[in-house]
């Protein structure tokens, strides 16, 4: 059963659902990110005493812009004061932010990007964009076929520094363990040797910058509370238990910019009553089970509620990855339903489906089923078609709701 236009949290409680179902699974995701805690950042500091640098956002929000989702439909990036961009991570929705600024528009036009986003790349100045990450190539956290992707816009010049290409021994070994790292070090190495030494007049630009870590966001001189540029501390990779992992070395470098970019990681939020570690942002859990507490090596469980995907573990792995975690919680359920805490209380009756629609409008909650989505598909689809596109995105909540209850 699909019921959208319900929100966990508002429509109703995380102890509703448990009290009307047996088991329940939370697979919501990761819908907020994680911050650098620099100076000039949301919430943080700058130079010259107060407030947040304007030009600053995260990846998320920019793909949600570009999307069409109705929460960031007028995030309004500013692409035409800056002819510079920087992005801070390497990962695939750093190199697909970094796709969308540089691919051309009339390419664009033809994909299902949202019409406010498209209007704002066709007047777009942006030219230079630099993929700025911590550590070096070897551990760039992309994936080969994102990375051919961008590797591939036309016309587009690539910069790569031949000293950042070079190879540790400890390189080598994560290679021989990492097919997917072989292959994205062989690409960029690829990129590097097979560019111009300088770009021509005009041509878009694609800078990976390694080895640097965010150390402030710089306020403009000329536009106050705006950033202008990112100043960077250069790093080496220092083997601690195992894995290399960046530290600074105490030497600096700035970046100027008026636009950037974060793509540091995603971070899924807690809802009232889900144990939740704020730290790590997930929810604790043994194999899909979510645990109430730990302690030593006892481990108390919520009976009956479990997690899944990146709530489960953490904003990482691709789609297979997400079958085998989603496996592994359905083995935990099947587990406790027949030989485990579920054993007795399943056989007790509970209101379920029916008693969660009646609850839903009793609160005056517009319920859409599946049928309403297929509805709004097929709308998308449809005004899509007139422009040569797969679908024109509604990208407001006004919108969706007013096609759905058509």
């Amino acid at each position: 059963m699909f019921l959208g236009n319900v929100n966990l949290g508002l429509s109703v409680s995380l102890k509703e659902l448990r009290d009307l179902y047996h088991v329940v699974v939370l697979a919501y995701g990761a819908e907020s990110d994680r911050v650098l805690g620099v100076p000039g950042e949301v919430g943080l500091l700058f130079s010259s005493g107060g407030g947040d640098l304007e030009g600053i956002h995260s990846a998320r929000e920019f793909v949600w812009w570009y999307n069409g989702h109705p929460d960031c439909r007028n995030l309004a990036p500013d692409l035409q004061t800056t002819d510079t961009a920087v992005i801070l991570g390497q990962g695939n929705v750093a190199l697909d932010v970094a796709r969308i600024l540089l691919r051309s528009t009339a390419e664009l036009a033809t994909t299902d990007i949202a019409s406010h986003a498209l209007g704002a790349l066709e007047k777009s100045s942006i030219r230079k964009v630099y993929l700025v990450g911590r550590r070096g190539p070897v551990q760039a956290a992309c994936t080969a076929k994102e990375l051919r992707e961008i590797l591939g816009i036309k016309d587009l010049y690539i910069n790569i520094q031949d000293v950042d290409l070079q190879k540790s021994p400890m390189d080598e070994e994560e290679m021989r363990t990492s097919r997917i790292q072989k292959r994205v070090y062989e690409l960029l190495s690829k990129a590097a040797t097979s560019s111009p030494v300088s770009p021509t007049t005009g041509q878009r630009e694609l800078h990976f910058v390694f080895f640097r870590k965010p150390d402030r966001f710089l306020e403009s001189e000329k536009r106050n509370g705006k950033v202008a540029a990112v100043h960077f501390e250069k790093t080496t990779l220092k083997v601690d238990s195992g894995r290399q992992v960046a530290v600074g070395t105490g030497e600096y470098e700035d970046i100027e910019s008026g636009l950037v970019l974060k793509s540091i990681g995603y971070k899924s939020i807690p809802v009232d009553g889900l144990p939740f570690d704020q730290h790590r942002g997930v929810v604790p859990n043994s194999r899909g089970r979510v645990l109430q507490t730990t302690s030593g090596d006892l481990l108390l469980l919520e009976e009956g509620l479990y997690v899944c995907g990146w709530l489960k573990r953490g904003p990482t792995g691709i789609v297979a990855t997400n079958l085998y975690c989603a496996e592994e919680t359905v083995v935990s359920i099947m587990e406790d339903l027949t030989q485990g805490p579920l054993v007795s209380t399943s056989t007790l009756s509970k209101p379920g489906r029916e008693g969660l629609l009646e609850l839903l409008d009793n609160r005056k909650v517009t319920v859409f089923p599946f049928s309403t989505w297929e509805k709004i598909d097929a709308e998308e689809k449809q005004q899509g078609s007139l422009k040569h596109k797969p679908r024109e995105k509604l990208s407001s909540w006004q919108e969706l709701l007013k096609v759905g209850s058509e």
